[in-house]
């Protein structure tokens, strides 16, 4: 079906109110979760095929965070759809001012490839509980993942209120094309500004999950222990291809051989060599990404790790260190499982380094000192984060997630997500029986006398 066919079609579902009926939309969201309960053996092997993921980490990174989503936006779609009543000021009255959450209308959603069923379908239902209708255009680079996505929803739902349309950079292009009333995107900051530019032809409100080179401070006085446990996991979780992973550690020099060397055997203990494949790795997404992560592996600094396979687009955890701001891995996000190190002495100059950088997706510090903790959440700006944590921050659906500057703009998550993908219509309601003569002609010092009082 024709990309403008589609479109016409949602319009159509659209303007006849169906999908503002908060109960049309809370059974549409339960049979989704049943069809993705239903379809989670072909979810895990398509997954599998594409990227060589467990079902484990498949759970825990994708369909455990979508099954979240949907529990919260089921319970509290009816309480989220409601009209809100807020206060009047004393030039109004008598009168009620009330908001009404409205749905913005026809949505598209781009997903990407690296988390290709949570970064896909946790916006879209989110516009589906918003009581939108939803395009959705997963990545084509996993290509099992997509097909499947795409067969679940499309003969599941109808066309004109849900539909998945595959392809690549010219069936996003023509979809972008279009007028929307709104559009989503995951991905890249490069093709983040193509969505941004299209969107503004027709004046689309955006929300662009981008990303950037995430920072993690760790300070001395950390415990290194349980430290690099959550770095270590946060970082090669999915091969290092995510978005808010640690993209580089800036260590306290007093403790950066202590630091490395409880990197390694942390790293040891469950990514010893390349047929952990199977079991909690998994493969690069394609070549070119393969060979571009290949090239960033300085031997001259490598201190773990290092180990590949381009048949089986396999990079073991590696660890480079004595890394500056300079070197070529410092350029642009990692996206993959290697982590530079850099050692600092003097905490003012590394803030003033990460300023000089576009602003980051995530941040991440390790400390007891809240004196050093509240500077650094004062003076750097990001889009979210954690303290003594990396990652888990975007579990908690009551914390907003986005990006600011570079790394993305809007957010989304629970109420942020519906809140995104809705319109606050403002309303004041006002009786006959009585109308102030105040704001009408003739005007007199009286008059100015009272309206600033009711005004200031």
């Amino acid at each position: 079906m024709e990309i403008k066919d589609v479109l016409l079609k949602q319009q159509i579902f659209f303007n006849s109110n169906k999908t503002k009926e908060t109960d049309f939309r809370i059974h549409q969201l339960k049979k989704f979760k049943r069809l993705l309960k239903e379809n989670e053996d072909l979810i895990y092997n398509a997954i599998y095929e594409d990227f060589g993921k467990s079902k484990y980490e498949t759970y825990i990174s994708e369909l455990s965070l979508i099954y979240h989503e949907l529990n919260v936006f089921i319970k509290k779609t009816k309480k989220w759809s409601k009209r809100k009543n807020v206060s009047t000021n004393f030039a109004n009255f008598p009168s009620k001012s009330y908001i009404i959450p409205e749905p913005l209308g026809n949505t598209l959603v781009i997903g990407a490839w690296n988390y290709p069923f949570q970064l896909s379908l946790i916006p879209a239902i989110t516009s589906l509980a918003a009581g939108n209708t939803v395009i959705l255009k997963p990545s084509e680079l996993p290509a099992k993942t997509s097909a499947i996505m795409a067969k679940i929803i499309n003969e599941n739902f109808s066309v004109e209120y849900f539909h998945v349309l595959e392809g690549g950079v010219k069936e996003t292009t023509e979809l972008l094309e279009n007028k929307f009333d709104k559009i989503f995107f995951t991905g890249s900051i490069n093709v983040g500004k193509i969505v941004y530019k299209a969107a503004a032809k027709h004046l689309t409100p955006v929300t662009l999950e981008l990303g950037g080179k995430s920072p993690t401070i760790v300070m001395a006085d950390c415990n290194i222990k349980v430290t690099v446990q959550r770095i270590v996991w946060a970082k090669f979780l999915n091969a290092g291809q995510t978005c808010v992973a640690p993209d580089f550690i800036l260590v306290e020099k007093s403790i950066e051989n202590e630091f490395l060397a409880a990197l390694k055997k942390e790293i040891d203990k469950y990514h010893k060599n390349e047929n952990d494949i199977e079991n909690n790795y998994l493969r690069i997404i394609n070549t070119n990404n393969f060979e571009r992560l290949n090239s960033l592996i300085d031997d001259d600094k490598l201190y773990c790790g290092g180990k590949t396979n381009k048949e089986n687009r396999f990079i073991s955890p590696t660890v480079l260190k004595d890394v500056t701001f300079g070197d070529k891995i410092m350029k642009d996000e990692i996206f993959g499982p290697i982590l530079p190190v850099i050692a600092f002495t003097d905490l003012d100059e590394m803030i003033t380094e990460v300023k000089k950088r576009s602003k980051p997706l995530s941040f991440y510090i390790y400390s007891k000192n809240k004196k050093v903790i509240n500077k650094l959440l004062r003076e750097i700006s990001f889009g979210g984060g954690a303290i003594n944590d990396s990652m888990m921050h975007l579990s908690n659906d009551k914390l907003p997630f986005g990006g600011v500057g570079f790394s993305g703009m809007g957010n989304y998550h629970g109420k942020a997500g519906f809140d995104s993908f809705s319109h606050q219509k403002s309303i004041l309601d006002k009786p006959f029986w009585y109308e102030s003569g105040i704001k009408y002609p003739p005007y007199s010092d009286f008059k100015m006398k009272l309206m600033k009082f009711l005004m200031e």
